[in-house]
């Protein structure tokens, strides 16, 4: 039987995305957000606040990039959601974490970090109550290590920590369970 829970988000996965983009100085500033999708393609949609310093960076810059958390830096993803660049001068620089600017983008690639989409900026826009960034996703670099012999990223290998928002829980991304359009062929063939 199922209990009515009331008016609840409840999505899951949400991937832990962090965000990174140069303020006018060319200062990194980073942050955590759970609430970002694939749009299109070539298109990320990241449902983010106009009011953080990341979102102003990035209208700046007209760049970003989205980085794919992983389990080995959730310290430091975690506290990117934690701290404010609004308030925290050296929030970047607290991790003791390194970032090179992208070849592609005007906006840094933090290094520890595994698999980073560089994007530029070309839609942001307010409706409802949300802010919303839409980035055109220019490349992809990831670490040879979560790649697998076809030159793909291997989930399994990559780590990637999933935002869980019914208790505040990070988890994991595991084991395959299925192949894409394949599991359900029986039903489509009757």
């Amino acid at each position: 039987m199922k209990k009515d829970l009331g008016s609840l988000a409840a999505l899951f996965p949400m991937p832990v995305l962090i965000i990174a983009a140069y303020d006018e100085n060319g200062k990194v500033n980073a942050m955590n957000a759970a609430w970002g999708q694939i749009c299109d393609y070539h298109k990320i949609a990241l449902f983010i606040d106009e009011g953080h310093k990341t979102t102003q960076n990035i209208l700046k810059s007209r760049a970003f990039t989205v980085a794919l958390a992983d389990r080995d830096h959730m310290d430091a993803a975690d506290f990117f959601g934690i701290a404010t660049g609004n308030k925290m001068t050296d929030k970047f620089e607290r991790t003791g974490y390194h970032a090179v600017r992208s070849g592609h983008v005007n906006a840094p690639v933090i290094d520890e970090f595994p698999v980073t989409m560089e994007c530029e900026l070309d839609d942001a826009f307010q409706k409802d109550g949300f802010y919303c960034v839409i980035g055109r996703i220019v490349n992809t670099v990831a670490e040879e290590s979560v790649l697998n012999g076809k030159g793909k990223v291997d989930v399994t290998k990559l780590h990637a920590l999933m935002f869980d928002q019914f208790q505040a829980g990070y988890y994991e991304v595991g084991e395959k369970a299925g192949n894409a359009w394949a599991e359900g062929k029986k039903l489509a063939e009757q």
